[in-house]
């Protein structure tokens, strides 16, 4: 049972609607945009107990400002539909993945149904790389054609120490167990160069 298991809350209900709409056809990390946003609301669920519900429907609708249909304002949208809680969340989890784009991405752990929310999205999004990369059989030549990800490992494991104290025992393991295992999969050139 999940987060998501019927019967849902009508707010939980409607974004699962939503996120099947807006989601249709796209892609995030070379999967199903859907997948994706359903797999960051049960990672929450997993390792919250008893989440608000806030967090979980921005969750579920945190791509909605790159996937939703061209409006005036998904901002707007968001917050008449799901209320100004929700909408904020989106647009935090939205500027950090701007940041990413920049040196030295700023961490931010004082928000909590942020944090929660972007712990998550992390979570999915390194496992499901991860996988991607193992199913290839050749981690070398998947991970030589990623080297801003790459790049990023070093911001990620910070989040994740910064994070640690502030989520769930769990969670903090779960993120670092997937980056434990990129740090692994992508420590080929220190082996190569060795020798």
């Amino acid at each position: 049972m999940t987060v998501l298991s019927p019967p849902c809350l009508a707010a939980i209900e409607r974004a699962l609607r939503d996120t099947r709409t807006w989601c249709a056809g796209h892609t995030i990390d070379d999967r199903p945009a859907l997948v994706h946003a359903l797999r960051v609301a049960v990672t929450i669920g997993q390792h919250v107990p008893a989440p608000a519900q806030d967090v979980i429907v921005a969750a579920l609708l945190h791509a909605a400002p790159d996937l939703a249909p061209t409006e005036p304002d998904v901002y707007q949208t968001l917050t008449a539909a799901y209320g100004s809680e929700v909408a904020r969340i989106i647009e935090a989890l939205q500027a950090e993945h701007r940041s990413l784009d920049e040196p030295n991405p700023p961490i931010r752990v004082d928000d909590q149904p942020v944090l929660l929310a972007s712990t998550a999205d992390k979570i999915v999004a390194l496992t499901s790389l991860l996988r991607r990369a193992q199913s290839t059989g050749n981690l070398a030549d998947f991970f030589d054609q990623r080297p801003v990800l790459r790049g990023l490992l070093p911001y990620f494991r910070a989040f994740q120490r910064a994070a640690h104290p502030r989520v769930p025992a769990s969670m903090s393991a779960h993120l670092d167990a997937a980056l434990s295992a990129l740090e692994r999969a992508t420590a080929y050139p220190q082996r190569v160069g060795a020798w």
